[in-house]
């Protein structure tokens, strides 16, 4: 996992805040145990239990704040042997710690940029390099999709699941990544803001299918002039230039 997002949609803005400040205050603490007992590269982290009972909070809490650090490339598990400390530098860490530690949480905007960065270059590489596989998994997303709308059901997951077809197509694998770990929370809060959303099914079939035809047509710049007019909502939601 590249990174860690909590779920906005299920959590409350307060309860977030008070995970993400419990989490962070763990990370600060083995930080300072690190630097404390002169951890090198390749030494191992106390295991989670013994790390519970010496900060006075739950396994659950430790584990979360190991993840998030792992997420980060700042610690490293390893099966059948612990978690241990990467090759990455004292200084390095500690400045990667603080900086994260200062992170707050991902606001709609910030998602939106970042999606339509990543995808406009997703959608060029994905006309570009795509496979048969690729083409019918993104042409059954595309179909699924278009049947569920036209059906008067609600068709978020075939929405998400297309654009993810793209980003799987697109051969990058860290895109991939990164597009699975933002796109769900986008589509989710664009649906419970925007409201307009349910009144443009037959807006976004049209839109879908034309990316679709570019991708399939191995065409790299209509691909991503067809998604950047997919965008055109999201772009005047966010008031994106």
């Amino acid at each position: 996992m590249l990174f860690t997002i909590m779920n906005l949609d299920i959590l409350s803005k307060n309860e977030n805040l008070e995970i993400t400040s419990r989490v962070n205050k763990i990370i600060n603490q083995i930080n300072d145990l690190i630097n404390a007992k002169h951890l090198q590269p390749g030494d191992k982290l106390p295991p989670e239990r013994e790390l519970a009972e010496k900060f006075g909070v739950s396994r659950r809490s430790i584990h979360a704040a190991i993840l998030k650090l792992e997420s980060y490339g700042i610690l490293k598990s390893i099966p059948q042997s612990g978690t241990v400390i990467p090759n990455i530098g004292r200084i390095a860490m500690n400045g990667m710690v603080q900086d994260i530690l200062n992170l707050g949480l991902p606001d709609f905007k910030s998602l939106v940029e970042i999606r339509i960065s990543l995808e406009l270059q997703a959608v060029k590489a994905a006309a570009k390099k795509r496979t048969e596989e690729d083409l019918e998994n993104i042409k059954k997303a595309l179909n699924a999709h278009k049947k569920k709308l036209l059906s008067g059901e609600d068709a978020v997951q075939e929405d998400l699941l297309f654009h993810l077809a793209i980003a799987k197509a697109s051969g990058n694998v860290i895109m991939n990544q990164i597009m699975i770990a933002i796109t769900p929370q986008i589509i989710i809060d664009f649906k419970k803001y925007h409201v307009d959303y349910d009144q443009l099914d037959e807006l976004r079939i049209k839109e879908h299918t034309k990316i679709y035809k570019a991708i399939r047509d191995q065409d790299p710049k209509l691909a991503k002039k067809r998604m950047k007019q997919h965008f055109k909502l999201l772009y005047e939601y966010c008031d994106i230039n």
